[in-house]
Parts: structure tokens; sequence; C-alpha cells
């Protein structure tokens, strides 16, 4: 019964920055898109910041992370981290 199971990414993916990891089994993830000015039609960089579930606290600031959607964890946490695509500094 200690068997993990690996769950399927049913949900939305994202690539994203962490910004923070002063929580316990959570990090805060910048992620960026561009959205094209209505007016001036001009690429605009726009960034969301979400918590995602990291269990062995393994995510740096830094760190490009890959986030998958899953059930919510808490009230403002329904991501988790699925892997660590580039370490900080290793650039």
């Amino acid at each position: 019964m200690s068997e993990q199971k690996e769950v399927a990414a049913s949900g939305r993916s994202m690539t994203g920055r962490v910004v923070s990891t002063k929580m316990e089994k959570t990090v805060a993830i910048a992620v960026e898109r561009l959205i094209r000015h209505p007016v001036v039609g001009k690429y605009v960089r726009r960034t969301t910041r979400l918590l995602a579930h990291d269990e062995a606290n393994a995510c740096r600031e830094g760190d490009l992370v890959s986030i998958v959607e899953c059930r919510p964890i808490s009230r403002h946490k329904s991501w988790r981290v699925a892997e660590i695509l580039r370490r900080a500094g290793s650039e």
C-alpha cells in the first residue's frame, strides 16, 4: 500500500519561473504570456502568479518549471510541479 501511483496529467499545463519558495511545500510561479493590445496592436507581456504544490521542496528561486493542474489542494493552490526544466544559474 506504500506504492505511489503516477497520475496522468489530464488538465492544463504551463511553464513558468519560480519567484518565491518561502512556504512549506508551496512555490509561487510567474507565468508570462503575450497579449495583443487592442488599440495599439503591440504585443504586451503579462504575468500571472500561481501557487503550486512542491511535495519534495526541490524548487529554488529562479528555476524554470513545468506545472500541471490538479484538484484544489488549498484555497489558492490547485497546481502542482510536474518537473524542473532548468535549474537557476545553470544557463
